[in-house]
């Protein structure tokens, strides 16, 4: 638990892959409460250029600046087809979301060095570090 909340209060920046601009998904609430938490989101989403007041990018390689935490809301079997991107981009972190694992796609981001948690929300662990401290 303490090195969940370190990470998170030391990043800056998060990358939400898989971002809504439907106010009632929970890529959209939870990016949004980081967001009015102090952190720099912007979203990933070929399908849409912004989500509020937050900007989504198409790709997670077109974000024009270092990414502490790549947060993803995307299905379990759709998580190879972001490792490469990740790798490119080298954050601290790859954070899956609750629901969201897929060992044998994580594997090369956890052989490079970067932090890796699956299936468990961002958003609880911000609240649970937050009453803690």
């Amino acid at each position: 638990m303490q090195f969940i909340c370190e990470l998170l209060k030391s990043s800056k920046n998060i990358a939400v892959v898989g971002l809504s601009d439907n106010p009632m998904r929970t890529s959209y609430d939870i990016a949004h409460m980081l967001l009015r938490n102090g952190y720099n989101i912007v979203g990933v989403n070929p399908l849409i250029k912004k989500s509020g007041e937050i900007a989504v990018y198409p790709n997670l390689t077109d974000v024009p600046f270092q990414i502490d935490i790549v947060n993803v809301f995307r299905r379990s079997e759709h998580i190879p087809e972001l490792i490469s991107d990740v790798l490119q981009v080298n954050p601290r972190a790859l954070w899956l979301q609750q629901g969201i694992r897929n060992d044998e796609a994580v594997q090369p981001v956890k052989e490079k060095g970067i932090i890796t948690i699956q299936d468990s929300c961002i958003a609880v662990y911000y609240n649970l570090c937050k009453a803690y401290q």
